[in-house]
């Protein structure tokens, strides 16, 4: 994915011997959580809406320059590269540097996370498995041999969390017997964590289940 295109120069970064009061109506307009400021054309952090807030309009963002947090990203940083800082940084913003560290402009979350939405994991058709098993038990090589071995494609393949040593992968696969697929995870001892209604191990277990009442009830 060509990430160049997705940055944003429209909007003149902020000068450090800006105004708090100005800064605070710049941030008005705006649904940013931070903004860049520059000294001299060079990138120096970018200050959060939330540290001006409640500041004395009278001083500058000098005033304020302990405060500036010094995330970024490079002009050749890969989406989830840029995606991993956003979340890191907790802002809807991330400036953009070249290796020369001249300062380029900025990339806004949202249109970051279009790209993602161009994915295949996102928008090809298919299923999706949520996986768990022990951090010492799996491996994305025996998640992907499992889907082979059952004619599947995989579309995308994640750790969604990590809890008390558990694993939790996320997986979308390509249309397929996902019946099969989900029979021989549990073979391999994954703990199935979606539910599927071409689950044919709950279904005949529901069945049972529902036998059996009706025999208590008998």
């Amino acid at each position: 994915m060509n990430t160049h295109l997705q940055i944003i120069n429209e909007i003149s970064a902020l000068q450090i011997d800006a105004k708090i009061e100005d800064v605070q109506l710049f941030f008005n307009e705006l649904t940013y959580s931070h903004f860049p400021v520059l000294k001299d054309g060079i990138y120096l952090g970018s200050i959060a809406e939330a540290d001006i807030r409640n500041t004395e309009v009278e001083i500058t963002l000098k005033d304020l320059q302990y405060s500036l947090e010094g995330f970024y990203v490079r002009n050749d940083a890969n989406w989830l590269d840029i995606l991993e800082s956003f979340a890191q940084n907790s802002s809807n913003i991330m400036p953009v540097l070249d290796h020369d560290n001249t300062y380029l402009g900025y990339f806004e979350l949202n249109d970051i996370m279009h790209l993602f939405n161009d994915t295949p994991f996102l928008n090809e058709p298919g299923d999706i498995l949520i996986l768990e098993k022990g951090l010492s038990d799996y491996s994305f090589s025996e998640i992907s041999q499992i889907i082979e071995s059952n004619n599947a494609k995989i579309l995308g393949l994640f750790i969604s969390q990590i809890e008390n040593d558990i694993a939790q992968v996320t997986v979308k696969l390509g249309n397929s017997d996902i019946n099969n697929i989900i029979q021989t995870f549990r073979r391999y001892g994954y703990n199935l964590i979606s539910q599927h209604q071409e689950d044919a191990f709950l279904t005949d277990l529901k069945e049972r289940s529902e036998y059996l009442k009706k025999y208590l009830d008998m």
